[in-house]
C-alpha cells in the first residue's frame, strides 16, 4: 500500500512539473502567444519598411515628388505663384 502512495504521489508530482515547470504546457502555450505577436509585429514592420523603401526611391528620382513634398511639407513656393495669407 505504502509504494501505492507514493507512486500517486510521484505521478502527480510528474504531472505539476509537466504543466507548469520550466518548457512545460503553460510555458508553451506563452511562448506560442509571444511567437504569434511578434509574427504580427514582423508583418507590420516590413510593409512599414516597404513604403519607406518606396518613398525613398521616389525621392531620389523623380522631381515632381520633390515639388511636391517641398510644397505640403515645408510650405515652399515656386516662382510666380500667388501666396494668400488669412487673418485668424
Amino acid at each position: 500500500m505504502k509504494i501505492g502512495r507514493y507512486l500517486i504521489a510521484f505521478l502527480f508530482l510528474m504531472a505539476l512539473l509537466i504543466t507548469f515547470g520550466n518548457r512545460g504546457i503553460v510555458d508553451n502555450y506563452l511562448m506560442n502567444e509571444r511567437l504569434a505577436a511578434l509574427k504580427t509585429e514582423n508583418a507590420h514592420l516590413t510593409a512599414l519598411n516597404r513604403d519607406l523603401e518606396k518613398k525613398i526611391h521616389l525621392l531620389r528620382s523623380d522631381p515632381a515628388y520633390i515639388e511636391a513634398i517641398a510644397r505640403n511639407e515645408l510650405g515652399m513656393v515656386k516662382k510666380g505663384d500667388i501666396v494668400y495669407r488669412m487673418a485668424k
